[in-house]
Parts: C-alpha cells; sequence; structure tokens
C-alpha cells in the first residue's frame, strides 16, 4: 500500500515543479536578498502541491474514464484498483490542507511578519488559486486539461507565479526582466506536458480529451514542441543580453544541447513508450539549465 501511494506522488515530477522555486531562490540571491525559511517553506508548500496534482489528475482520470487499458504511460493507481477512489479523495483532501498550511506559513514568515500584510492577502489569493488549479485540472464539472488548457496553466504557475512569486517574497520586490528566466522555465515545463500529450494523443482522442497535440495532430503537435525549446532558449539569452551580464553567465548555454536532443527524439520517435524516457530527460534538462543560469547570477 505504501508503494501504491509513493508511485501515486510520482516523485519523478517533482525536481521539475521546484524547477522554478530554485530559479527565484538563485535570483533573489543574486540581488543579495535570501532567506533560508523562505526558500525551505517555499520547496515544500511546492511539493505539497505537485503531490496534490498528482493525486488528483489520478483520480480524475480514473473517475471520468479517461483513463483505458490503452494508456501508455506510467500504472495508475485508482484506474488499476491499487487505491480505491474513497482513499484517493481523502488522499486529496489532505494534501490539499498540507499545502494551505505550509502555504499560510510561508506567508507569515515572509510578508505578514515584514509588515506586508495586504500581500499576505494577495499572495493568499495566489495560493488558494494554485490549489484550485491542482484539482481542477482533471475533476469537476469542466476539466480545463480536457480542454486544452493545461500549457497556460503550467507556464503560469511552473514558470511566472513559481520563479516571480518565489522572487517576491525573499526581496519584496518586482523586476519586469525577470519575466524572460521565468517564462524560459515555463516554456521547458510546458514542453514536458507537451511530450506527455504527444505520446498520449491517440488515447487521449479516443477518449475526448482535447490537448494541444490532439487538436493540433502530431506533425503540428511536434512543431509546436520545438516551438517552445527554442523560445525558452531565446528568453534566457535575451535576459542575459539585456542585463549585461557577464560572459561566465551564459554557462547554461551548455544546457541546450540537451533541448535539441529532446526535440529530435520527440520528432522522430516511432511508438508511443519511446516518450516515457524523454519526459524525465526534459525535466532533468530542465533542472539543469536552471541551476546553471542560477549559477550565472550569482557567481
Amino acid at each position: 500500500m505504501v508503494k501504491s501511494w509513493i508511485a501515486a506522488a510520482r516523485p519523478r515530477t517533482l525536481p521539475l515543479s521546484l524547477a522554478s522555486i530554485i530559479l527565484g531562490c538563485f535570483l533573489a540571491s543574486a540581488d543579495h536578498h535570501f532567506s533560508w525559511p523562505v526558500a525551505l517553506l517555499a520547496i515544500l508548500t511546492t511539493i505539497f502541491l505537485q503531490i496534490l496534482s498528482n493525486f488528483a489528475n489520478d483520480y480524475g482520470d480514473a473517475v471520468s474514464g479517461k483513463d483505458t487499458e490503452l494508456r501508455v504511460g506510467p500504472r495508475r493507481a485508482v484506474a488499476t484498483g491499487d487505491i480505491t477512489k474513497e482513499a484517493m479523495f481523502r488522499g486529496i483532501i489532505i494534501t490539499a490542507i498540507l499545502s494551505f498550511v505550509s502555504g499560510i506559513w510561508l506567508l507569515v514568515v515572509a510578508l505578514y511578519a515584514a509588515g506586508g500584510a495586504k500581500l499576505f492577502w494577495i499572495f493568499l489569493l495566489v495560493g488558494l488559486l494554485s490549489i484550485a488549479a491542482a484539482i481542477g485540472y482533471t475533476n469537476g464539472k469542466r476539466p480545463y486539461g480536457y480542454a486544452g488548457f493545461g500549457d497556460i496553466a503550467v507556464l503560469i504557475f511552473f514558470g511566472w507565479v513559481g520563479v516571480l512569486g518565489t522572487y517576491f517574497l525573499h526581496t519584496l520586490s518586482f523586476d519586469p526582466l525577470l519575466l524572460l528566466p521565468a517564462t524560459s522555465v515555463g516554456l521547458f515545463a510546458t514542453g514536458v506536458l507537451n511530450v506527455n500529450n504527444i505520446r498520449d494523443i491517440e488515447t487521449d482522442t479516443l477518449t475526448g480529451k482535447r490537448s494541444i497535440p490532439a487538436r493540433l495532430g502530431l506533425s503540428l503537435a511536434i512543431r509546436y514542441h520545438w516551438g517552445l525549446l527554442i523560445a525558452g532558449m531565446f528568453c534566457s539569452i535575451a535576459y542575459s543580453f539585456l542585463t549585461g551580464s557577464a560572459w561566465f553567465s551564459y554557462v547554461y548555454v551548455l544546457a541546450f544541447p540537451l533541448f535539441i536532443l529532446n526535440g529530435r527524439a520527440v520528432a522522430t520517435h516511432k511508438r508511443p513508450a519511446e516518450l516515457n524516457a524523454r519526459l524525465g530527460q526534459l525535466a532533468l534538462s530542465t533542472l539543469l539549465f536552471v541551476v546553471l543560469f542560477g549559477l550565472g547570477q550569482v557567481l
């Protein structure tokens, strides 16, 4: 049973969800405003939110009948009977509460205690929207993930909210240029979702899931994937150029060949199952990019 819950939590998705938090911390440190309590609480909150999202997706796909025996991806706990629907629903409630409590703690440490009472309520709303987005992807009367809006949600929460929100909680300031590296991370994270949806394009079409690849078809979905990767790389270079960064700050370009390899693998795959490895590879490539980009900023 414990193994089933660990599998349902999908720990392999955690590095990608943490990438934006780590980048936000690096950028704050580069501006000499870094707090370990804020960083650790942001990481903890993000972990709870990611697990909540994974539980909710597992539950929602099973309840809606979108998970079938034709699915190529990792084993789903509820659809296969490893975890009952009732137990998974309780798991969703528990992780939602943990996310909320951890998020409140984070905001108290970062904002309320520093006299930012008004900002506290604004960020609390953002936190509640994050919880709602995690649950609503495959649940409710109109799951936005089934309608093809998952990509924009990933860009917003895995990119802009994650990076800029973390940076603000450290520094209590906002720099518009940081939208560029935040967009880079968001686009790469969207690329991971796109690989997942390209892998499932046939089964999604059969079950009525209108993901971007299901709407575009395989050929255009591959072009869309290349667009995500190239735009992500361009945004980071644009940031370095516009900020007049030193040459060594461009060390993150060492990660770019991995994105190119991912794009080529997605473009030339023969069987959907081949893309399972591409998911992890792109997630880890994104994390490597974040670490190299961050180091280039603080050194």
